[in-house]
């Protein structure tokens, strides 16, 4: 490929992604304003004197113009500054670094739950279709989209926390492990396995298995039914049948021609149930305490705490860009037509 087609390439890609970020803050900025909190108020207080009011009016920049207060949003961001959280009083962005972690574990255990069991089951179900193992798989998926999470969660909790005590309850970690792992990647698992500390580790698994397995039974059900249509789709298609006519074994032709072919549509699911696990996971967090950025978000709103809510909604958006880039990036790579 000319070095010059190269170049034209990535300056269109790098060109995207700035018009994305523009896109994207000024969206968050303008909900920040026109909700109808009053920012001042949510850090001074309703009984703050006029003097301190105005004050902090000013220190905001509020009495600039909005096109203006917009580029300082702006400026700010770019060097990492979200602002200061009325909640927890932290700079907006320590905040982030603590509790997106949190809830990018549990995306990442339900999302791969969902590629590892759903992928297989949906192939099979395509190509046992009409079949017992095809129903069973349909049957699950609807039910895997259709019964609310915050009902499944605490049913979930009283059965295996409370009757069986086969897991460990709500929250990330038992309150007497709080702190022995100095977070190195924020992500719990990853620094108790890389500080050795087993029991730490073994209780943060405890923890995690009922939560993650809620969103996992979502990105299960939805890319198991998405595989099953696009493998359907394939197998139906007249290279498969030359290829069956050829004498190729079934196995071949369902995972080296049909299922290849699904690649990149699987790509795309996978991508946007990923984004959509980090998005919208907030009802699995409450349900089950769980300290991740969904939850974080909620309570901000809740506190009229706009730099949390404009800077944990941004991080998510921003997350939800960087995905898409990603699976763009494999479509090449999984199929070489794309380039």
């Amino acid at each position: 490929m000319p070095i010059w087609t190269v170049m034209k390439k990535i300056g269109g890609g790098i060109t995207m992604l700035i018009l994305t970020f523009i896109g994207l803050t000024a969206i968050t900025f303008v909900i920040g304003r026109i909700m109808p909190n009053d920012p001042v108020v949510a850090i001074v207080g309703d009984r703050a004197s006029k003097e301190v009011y105005e004050a902090m009016f000013l220190q905001l920049g509020l009495d600039k113009p909005i096109w203006e207060q917009y580029l300082i949003f702006v400026g700010n961001i770019l060097q990492g500054d979200f602002g200061r959280s009325v909640m927890t009083t932290r700079p907006v962005i320590e905040d982030i670094a603590r509790f997106f972690p949190a809830t990018l574990e549990l995306a990442t255990i339900a999302t791969l739950v969902g590629i590892i069991v759903g992928v297989p089951a949906g192939v099979l179900a395509a190509v046992n279709h009409g079949k017992l193992f095809d129903h069973i798989v349909r049957i699950l998926g609807l039910l895997g989209h259709s019964i609310p999470v915050f009902w499944l969660g605490m049913v979930a909790l009283l059965i295996f926390y409370a009757k069986l005590d086969w897991v460990a309850g709500p929250g990330r970690i038992d309150f007497y492990f709080d702190g022995i792992v100095d977070p190195v990647t924020g992500v719990i698992l990853i620094d108790s396995a890389l500080a050795g500390e087993w029991e730490v580790f073994s209780n943060a698994v405890s923890h995690v298995i009922l939560p993650a397995s809620m969103l996992a039974i979502y990105s299960l059900a939805y890319i198991a039914r998405m595989t099953r249509s696009f493998m359907l789709d394939q197998l139906n298609q007249e290279y498969v049948l030359t290829a069956r006519v050829k004498g190729l074994k079934e196995g071949q032709v369902i995972w080296t021609h049909a299922f290849r072919n699904v690649l990149v549509q699987l790509i795309t699911i996978i991508g946007l149930t990923y984004a959509s696990l980090l998005e919208g996971s907030v009802l699995t967090e409450t349900v089950f305490a769980w300290p991740g950025i969904g939850q974080y978000i909620t309570n901000s709103l809740f506190n009229a705490d706009m730099n949390a809510v404009i800077g944990g909604t941004l991080v998510v958006g921003l997350s939800f860009v960087g995905i898409n880039m990603l699976s763009d990036m494999l479509y090449r790579i999984v199929d070489p037509r794309a380039k």
